[in-house]
């Protein structure tokens, strides 16, 4: 299916890289997660039954970018190189994990000797490099860097608590190998093909479903996002129709996060709107581009990681990093709908946005980091006042899937972009207003339909399930799902988007 914008690698990256597609890929298929039961998994040989949170199924490390307020403008491209080089360190480190069961089933220390010791000792050399360039850049880099160097490992159904360190050492209290080694009785037994869904991909496992009847009406479980249109303020709205990626536009690069780095996301996204999107492309790029929407001048790019049925289709990415070297198996399917519409606020009329603005909503590591940036949720038609962020849906016969990425809506007045990614944007208040120094603008809200045939999941076990593409060690978690925009409107149809909005009109 269609085709990959990523540029040429160079040689130097081709190197950088070439280590974890070589532990990612042996003998001709994936190795990643070949270990991993699903929860309450029976082992016969045994007689007992046991926990996939029991064992080390993924590493968890801190954010360092979550955690970078204060970067000069000058030394934020140098800062985001290094941040990928830590994404490209935790991604080695995971295939390392997944690849050597064998030797940890022998050797009760050498997750941590063999791999966590190794990546702690990479990430301080690269933090080491952060601080470099941010004294470069004339800042003051943050003290204590080097305490975000160590990672832990953590189970399969083991929630992230957002720092990466659980205070003893960075390990788990069964010495990074789970509470029996890794596994059971010493031999790789039934674990071997079980939660791989035959592929061997991460992920997901049974208990990331749940039925869309079991889940209660207006009860989703975060806030953020919650849509900000109501009675007073601002209540009309502006449709964007810019359609479903019919162009084939896939790649794994992110240019928000980093830019200028091939395969900066480790998963590959669709794109409607703008196609020039890859992580070389610069704002003049952008505004140079061709363009999807119906009307255009809306040149603005909208991304989201590709959701897949992982039922052994070989895609053209099979055997990319982003795609099948890095755990994103299966069939891509394109949303049927993709409804892109920007809407008001309670309280409050709304002012433009900026030129080039930048909002990722959700967070890609969010089973790692822990919930505070979750936001997407997961629905059906027909029962779209029932929405979960951490489960994905089974729908009825005749119900679509349904996902909702409603974006942060107010504004610091001043910056396009932020260190973190995050900072200059913000969710309303619980009243529905923006914070003292924020302005109200457009929010964006995305809904995406897919026809997805049901999994089926029987006796703990998920069959032919369907996942959104993620970073290899977040498994493949519903909690990461994420979206992405990159404002390139005209001034005039910004301002036409303003006025609908205030005016209480709705447009397109």
């Amino acid at each position: 299916m269609g085709r990959n914008t990523r540029k040429r690698r160079s040689p130097l990256a081709t190197k950088v890289v070439a280590g974890a597609a070589a532990l990612a890929v042996g003998g001709g298929g994936l190795v990643w997660a070949n270990f991993y039961a699903s929860a309450h998994e029976s082992d016969s040989s045994h007689h007992r039954t046991r926990s996939a949170g029991a064992q080390v199924a993924t590493i968890q490390c801190p954010d360092v970018g979550q955690k970078l307020r204060n970067v000069p403008r000058g030394a934020r491209s140098g800062v985001d190189k290094e941040l990928a080089k830590l994404d490209e360190q935790i991604t080695e480190a995971y295939a390392r994990l997944a690849s050597t069961r064998q030797a940890q089933s022998g050797d009760s220390a050498y997750v941590q000797n063999a791999i966590l010791g190794p990546l702690k000792s990479k990430r301080t050399a690269a933090l080491d490099r952060i601080g470099i360039n941010i004294r470069r850049g004339g800042g003051d880099a943050p003290g204590g860097l080097d305490r975000f160097a160590e990672c832990r490992g953590m189970g399969a159904d083991q929630p992230g608590n957002g720092d990466g360190d659980n205070g003893n050492g960075g390990q788990d209290q069964d010495n990074g190998q789970g509470q029996d080694g890794g596994q059971d009785g010493g031999g790789q037994d039934d674990g071997q093909n079980q939660g791989d869904n035959g592929n061997g991909a991460a992920g997901p496992f049974a208990d990331d479903f749940v039925d869309i009847n079991d889940v209660q009406p207006n009860s989703r479980d975060l806030e953020n996002g919650l849509a900000a249109n109501g009675d007073g303020g601002s209540t009309g709205s502006f449709t964007a129709v810019c359609g479903v990626n019919e162009n084939n536009l896939f790649n794994s690069d992110n240019l928000i996060v980093a830019p200028g780095v091939d395969n900066g996301a480790h998963h590959t996204h669709d794109y409607v709107g703008n196609q020039n999107n890859n992580a070389f492309s610069s704002d003049d790029d952008l505004a140079g581009a061709d363009t999807s929407c119906q009307n255009q001048g809306d040149k603005s790019t909208y991304y989201w990681p590709v959701l897949r049925l992982q039922d052994g289709t070989q895609e053209f990415d099979a055997n990319d990093l982003g795609g099948g070297a890095e755990g994103n198996v299966g069939k891509i399917l394109k949303a049927t709908e993709a409804e892109i519409k920007f809407v008001g606020n309670q309280q409050s009329d709304v002012v433009a946005m900026p030129k080039f603005l930048r909002i990722i909503t959700g967070d890609a590591k969010a089973f790692t980091n822990g919930v505070a940036n979750a936001n997407s949720s997961f629905s059906c038609t027909g029962f779209e006042d029932r929405q979960v962020t951490d489960k994905y849906v089974l729908c009825p016969e005749g119900s679509q899937v349904v996902r909702t990425s409603n974006f942060q809506s107010c504004w610091d007045g001043q910056n396009i972009d932020s260190a973190n990614h995050r900072d200059h944007v913000a969710f309303v208040q619980q009243d529905g207003s923006c914070a003292n120094g924020f302005q109200a603008i457009p929010q964006l809200q995305v809904r995406l339909v897919y026809d997805v045939p049901a999994p089926t999941v029987e006796n703990g076990q998920v069959q032919n399930p369907y996942a959104v593409d993620g970073f290899p060690e977040q498994l493949h978690k519903p909690i990461t799902d994420h979206n992405d925009f990159i404002n390139v409107m005209d001034e005039n149809l910004m301002n036409e988007v303003v006025d609908c909005i205030n005016g209480g009109e709705d447009c397109q």
